[in-house]
């Protein structure tokens, strides 16, 4: 279904990757606190010549590293983009959120994070997501969920929350917004569904906290949504689908947000299956057609589901050696799938018909180039280590992790990668 394009090696083990809504780009948040941004070579588009873009569809051409820089104090939790794609967030264990101009990485404005109101100490972030040109979520561990406006930031300013949310009683771990309703006269979604601990809850933007699921016995990882199903009956034709700690997908109806709705197991592995840590949508047009969910496994497996027939199709390993948990999972613009775990991230492109696999000329990247970095209050040269408490927050999504001797694949045809 996908072959690998490349690997790119990370200098600490990946938090966080966000992948840009409409240029080859991928960002990385790293345990060191370090962030670095890639440039992906360009799709090919109908208008160009087939054998120069022949290069590119294969995964051959340059990949650049826009900038990189050690952005936080600590680990780098989590990152995304603006709606535009013109900024980038990001939020560390320093209790810090940081913009940056994509195309620089240079600070643009800061958000001191509130502290926990039950300890007094840092609350450190689990999730940001820019819902609109306005608004942008910040979830944390304490289980509050901030909503700031955007129009309130500056190079000196540092907003306070407009609203704080607790639609949860553990820290929030996914985050999906619901698409806008045909009367939306923005096109920008105002409602979210979160997964928190064994929960799942909808919130509104003004309205806050909607509904909540019971409880469901397991805890929820990740989520995503998918449209356009068959509608019947009470039906809408919108589902979210909903990573657990033991292998099953569980699908939610849209407006049904008291308990699920249908289950697909994933992982069968005696004893428990496999956490879900990630999971994305194969866009239109790419693999095997129809509504295919991919999801990234704690062992670092990449399966794919056909929603429908709910079963898994294929399956990829994104980590064939350590066995480090999948915790990015997305597809940039071209349709290149975009996994990430462990010290690495991977590009994958989709496989083409009569494709031979070649695994005797995989060749080195055969320049490399040095970038400036943008070293905040720190400079690049710092220790990249974060701290015991740290590990722990990260390993509560990664319980299911095990442990070996990694080997990372080779760059294929690339050039300029740092």
């Amino acid at each position: 279904m996908f072959d690998t394009v490349c690997t790119i090696p990370l200098s600490s083990e990946l938090f966080t990757q966000a992948i840009h809504p409409e240029e080859p780009i991928v960002s990385v948040g790293l345990a060191s606190g370090h962030v670095y941004t890639y440039r992906l070579p360009a799709g090919a588009s109908e208008d160009d010549d087939p054998d120069e873009t022949l290069a590119s569809e294969n995964g051959f051409g340059h990949l650049d590293t826009a900038w990189k820089t050690r952005r936080h104090k600590g680990s780098c939790r989590t990152l995304c983009f603006g709606v535009d794609g013109a900024q980038l967030y990001s939020a560390g264990t320093d209790g810090i959120v940081k913009a940056a101009d994509v195309a620089t990485g240079n600070v643009t404005a800061k958000i001191a994070i509130p502290l926990d109101p039950a300890t007094g100490s840092l609350d450190h972030s689990s999730l940001i997501h820019a819902l609109s040109p306005q608004s942008l979520l910040l979830a944390t561990d304490s289980s509050a969920l901030h909503v700031y406006d955007l129009r309130d930031l500056g190079p000196k300013a540092s907003p306070k929350p407009q609203q704080t949310y607790h639609p949860h009683d553990d820290y929030i771990s996914s985050l999906t917004p619901l698409p806008a309703s045909s009367a939306s006269t923005s096109g920008f979604s105002k409602q979210w569904v979160s997964t928190g601990g064994t929960t799942l809850a909808v919130t509104d933007l003004r309205r806050g906290v909607m509904a909540r699921s019971e409880d469901q016995e397991e805890e929820l990882l990740c989520s995503t949504v998918v449209t356009g199903l068959p509608a019947k009956g009470t039906s809408v034709g919108e589902k979210v689908l909903v990573g657990g700690a033991t292998g099953v997908i569980t699908l939610w109806e849209r407006g049904v947000w008291d308990d699920q709705d249908e289950r697909i197991v994933v992982d069968r592995t005696p004893g428990g299956g496999e956490s879900l840590d990630a999971i994305t949508l194969v866009p239109d047009g790419v693999g095997p057609g129809g509504k295919v969910a991919a999801v990234g496994l704690g062992n670092g497996a990449l399966r794919f589901v056909r929603i429908g027939q709910n079963r898994v199709i294929a399956e990829l390993r994104h980590d064939e050696f350590q066995n480090e948990s999948v915790v990015g999972l997305g597809f940039d613009v071209t349709g290149r799938m975009i996994s990430g775990g462990g010290k690495m991230i991977k590009v994958w492109h989709e496989k083409l018909q009569g494709e031979q696999e070649d695994e005797g000329d995989d060749t080195a990247a055969s320049a490399k180039r040095d970038h400036e970095s943008d070293s905040d209050e720190d400079s690049e040269e710092e220790a990249e280590e974060s701290s015991e408490d740290e590990k722990e927050q990260k390993k509560r999504k990664k319980r299911k992790r095990s442990k070996g001797k990694q080997k990372g694949n080779g760059i294929l045809g690339f050039s300029g990668l740092d």
